[in-house]
């Protein structure tokens, strides 16, 4: 690869399920492929007859978050429940929020033994398969 090819490149970061990726990853490894390759092929793949419907992508928003919940919606749909809300109680709303998913998503881990809680260690600590 010319050194001009590598200068045009930009990282992308995105969040997936966890059996996706593994999906993809064992995916990747029966095309002998990389993981990067693999899902830079798919997606170029998948974008030959693709549409999005008018309205469907906020292209200006950037308040995105990995489990695909926008920031702005969040805030507007708290506001619309309990109507005028302090920043502190605002704060406190999502963040709660946050550790309702956070606990449901360990509960999930460890009832698959993906991971476990060890007291010695301090902490939740990954199982390896």
């Amino acid at each position: 690869m010319a050194a001009d090819d590598q200068s045009d490149r930009a990282r992308v970061v995105t969040y997936v399920p966890t059996r996706q990726k593994t999906e993809w990853t064992e995916h990747a490894e029966k095309l002998d492929m990389s993981q990067a390759e693999f899902v830079r092929t798919m997606v170029q793949a998948g974008r030959k007859d693709f549409t999005v419907e008018s309205g469907a992508v906020e292209p200006t928003s950037n308040t995105t978050d990995p489990w695909g919940d926008d920031l702005e919606t969040r805030v507007l749909e708290v506001l619309e429940s309990n109507g005028s809300l302090s920043w502190e109680q605002l704060v406190e709303t999502l963040s709660g929020d946050f550790e309702d998913r956070l606990e449901s998503c360990l509960d999930s881990l460890q009832a698959d033994d993906r991971i476990r809680y060890s007291g010695r260690n301090g902490g939740y600590t990954r199982v390896d398969p």
